[in-house]
C-alpha cells in the first residue's frame, strides 16, 4: 500500500524527508551506488552533515565496477565511506536462492553492520536504506529484513517515486542522476539454481563484455550454460546488429550458448518464475 505522503507534490516530499531526516540522531546509509541509494546519501549527508555515513556491502554479488562508482560517488558527495565485506554466501538460504534470497541477503549486511557499530558509527544513529514507492509493487523480500532489523525507508516514508528520486538527483547535480536500474549479480540466476562465488563471477564477466561495448540498460541472465542477454528497448537493434561480437565474446567468459531477447531489458523478469500458472 502507497503511504499518504504519495499523493503530497514534490516539493511537500521533498520537505517531509529534510523535517524526517533532521529528526534523526545520525544516519548509517545502506549504499550501493544505485540512483536510489545516492539520492538518500546525499540528503543525509546535506541534512546531517558529518552524522551521516555511508556503507557499501562487498561480496562477490557486487560487481568492482559498482564498487568503483559508490567510492566515486561518496567523494563527490564528501560523506564518509565504510567498504564492509559481508558473506551472504555463508547462509544456506542465500546459496539455495529460492524466492527468498534478497531475504538472506539484505539480514547479512544488517547484522554485519550491527556486529561492525563500534567502527562505523555512534549506537544511537539510524540504519536507512533507499526503498521508494516503486518497490512496493515487486517482489521484495529484503523489506522483510529491513522491518525486523528496524531499519528505515525514508524516500519511501516520504512518498518518493523513481521520477522523484531522479528529479532529486538532476537538481544535485549528482553523476548518476540518469543511471539505469541496477540489481545485484545473483538476480540474473533463476529461482531454484544454487549460487556460488564462482557462477556470480561469470556473469560479471559476461556482462562486462556488454559494458565494454557501450551498452548502458542490460543484463545477462544465467540459464545453465546459455547466457540470455537483455538490453534496453533503444539498443536492440544495436545489439543484433553485432550479434555475432557479443556471441563471441560472452562464450568467451564461460557460456556454450548466447542468445538476445527479443523483448529486451525487463525489471525483475526472473520475478516471473515466481508467478503461479492461471487457472
Amino acid at each position: 500500500m502507497l503511504p499518504a505522503t504519495a499523493s503530497l507534490s514534490y516539493e511537500n516530499k521533498l520537505a517531509h524527508l529534510r523535517e524526517q531526516l533532521a529528526a534523526l540522531p545520525g544516519a548509517v546509509v545502506a549504499f550501493s551506488a544505485g540512483v536510489d541509494s545516492t539520492a538518500l546519501l546525499h540528503a543525509c549527508h546535506d541534512v546531517l552533515g558529518d552524522r551521516a555515513v555511508a556503507v557499501t556491502a562487498d561480496s562477490p554479488s557486487l560487481p568492482r565496477s559498482e564498487l568503483q562508482e559508490a567510492q566515486a560517488l561518496a567523494l563527490d558527495i564528501g560523506v564518509r565511506h565504510v567498504v564492509l565485506p559481508t558473506d551472504e554466501l555463508s547462509r544456506a538460504g542465500y546459496r539455495e536462492n529460492a524466492g527468498d534470497r534478497c531475504y538472506h541477503c539484505k539480514k547479512e549486511l544488517f547484522v554485519t553492520v550491527a556486529e561492525q557499530r563500534s567502527a562505523i558509527a555512534p549506537p544511537d544513529w539510524t540504519v536507512v536504506y533507499g526503498a521508494i514507492t516503486d518497490d512496493l509493487g515487486d517482489h521484495r523480500p529484503g523489506q522483510v529484513a529491513a522491518k525486523e532489523h528496524h531499519v528505515l525507508a525514508p524516500l519511501l516514508d516520504s512518498g518518493f517515486s523513481k521520477l522523484d528520486v531522479r528529479r532529486y538527483s538532476r537538481d544535485a547535480g549528482l553523476k548518476n542522476a540518469d543511471k539505469p536500474s541496477f540489481a545485484c549479480l545473483s538476480s540474473r540466476v533463476p529461482y531454484g539454481t544454487a549460487i556460488d562465488r564462482e557462477l556470480l563471477g561469470k556473469i560479471e564477466r559476461a556482462e562486462a563484455v556488454l559494458r565494454a561495448h557501450g551498452f548502458r540498460q542490460f543484463r545477462v541472465r544465467h540459464h545453465d550454460n546459455v547466457a540470455r542477454i537483455e538490453v534496453g528497448p533503444d539498443e536492440l537493434v544495436r545489439a543484433f546488429e553485432m550479434r555475432e561480437v557479443l556471441g563471441r565474446d560472452v562464450q568467451a567468459t564461460g557460456y556454450k550458448f548466447v542468445a538476445i531477447d527479443v523483448f529486451g531489458y525487463r525489471s525483475g523478469a526472473m520475478n516471473t518464475l515466481l508467478e503461479r500458472p492461471s487457472t
